[in-house]
């Protein structure tokens, strides 16, 4: 069982179609690229569009490990947003199936650990319905971790009755925002994640994720900081030794959102992984 190694093209911080190139001559495997504006939002993208997308990303050598679907601004936490949001979602997903990924992965909002509060019903609405689509036509709609413990997701995803939703593991934001152990979080999380970040990050300050993620009265600098793979608290080694034993084997898809030259950070970050796998 070996893992695949993916990239998000936006990353990069060039056109998808330079990041697509990069990420080929670096060795991926495969790229998550962002659909949600720009030249890669649904309603930008013609029939013609897509299928010329696809055979570009297939000529190197490449395929699609998910499309990144964050609403941003606190995810489904708004409940007059999240008409808007909801159907952007989904034609998210029907641009994944086009381009042949069974991923879509989102940031939800901060799930309350009281499952009476009212966001945490708002939220959970919105990933019902949101599931209901992606699970009848095969795609994944993957909650990314981060905002709230682990548990606190495994709860909120065992109580939705749908096929559609999973888990898409960013270790470093749980190290980051919540403190939590990644390779803990593999074990609770097992049974649902599809797809995962590699980026790695430490705390600086403990925060209340609801002040990063729902009011944005506390902003993301001094209260922790992204690293280059291995620099930081995820702990590598023994996290992806817990996706193994957890039956994970699909993609580790670089991330790195900081940083003056990321094409050479994300070219480390592939080195780092293959010496690991």
């Amino acid at each position: 069982m070996s893992f695949k190694i993916g990239i998000i093209v936006d990353s990069f911080r060039l056109p998808v179609r330079e990041g697509i190139k990069k990420a080929a001559a670096l060795g991926a495997d495969g790229i998550q690229i962002y659909a949600t504006g720009g030249e890669m939002a649904p309603d930008a993208l013609t029939a013609r569009d897509r299928i010329e997308l696809l055979d570009y990303i297939k000529s190197h050598g490449l395929v699609v490990s998910a499309l990144c679907g964050d609403p941003g601004g606190g995810g489904f936490s708004h409940p007059a947003d999240n008409p808007a949001r909801i159907e952007l979602s989904k034609r998210i997903i029907d641009l994944a199936l086009d381009l042949e990924t069974n991923v879509v992965t989102t940031h939800v909002g901060a799930i309350p650990s009281d499952s009476n509060h009212d966001r945490y019903k708002v939220i959970r609405d919105a990933c019902f319905e949101l599931g209901e689509y992606a699970g009848g036509t095969g795609v994944s709609f993957a909650i990314e971790t981060g905002p709230e413990h682990s548990s606190v997701l495994r709860s909120f995803i065992d109580g939705l009755p749908c096929e559609g939703i999973r888990v898409n593991l960013d270790p470093a934001n749980l190290v980051m925002v919540i403190g939590e152990n990644a390779a803990e979080a593999v074990v609770n999380l097992a049974p649902y994640i599809v797809h995962t970040h590699a980026k790695d990050g430490r705390m600086l300050v403990k925060c209340d994720p609801e002040d990063l993620y729902v009011t944005h009265t506390r902003g993301w600098d001094g209260a922790f900081i992204e690293t280059p793979l291995g620099e930081g608290d995820v702990g590598f080694p023994s996290y992806l030794n817990a996706l193994r034993g957890s039956g994970f084997d699909g993609f580790l898809t670089i991330e790195r959102e900081v940083g003056e030259n990321p094409g050479d950070d994300i070219g480390r970050a592939v080195k780092f992984l293959r010496g690991l796998i």
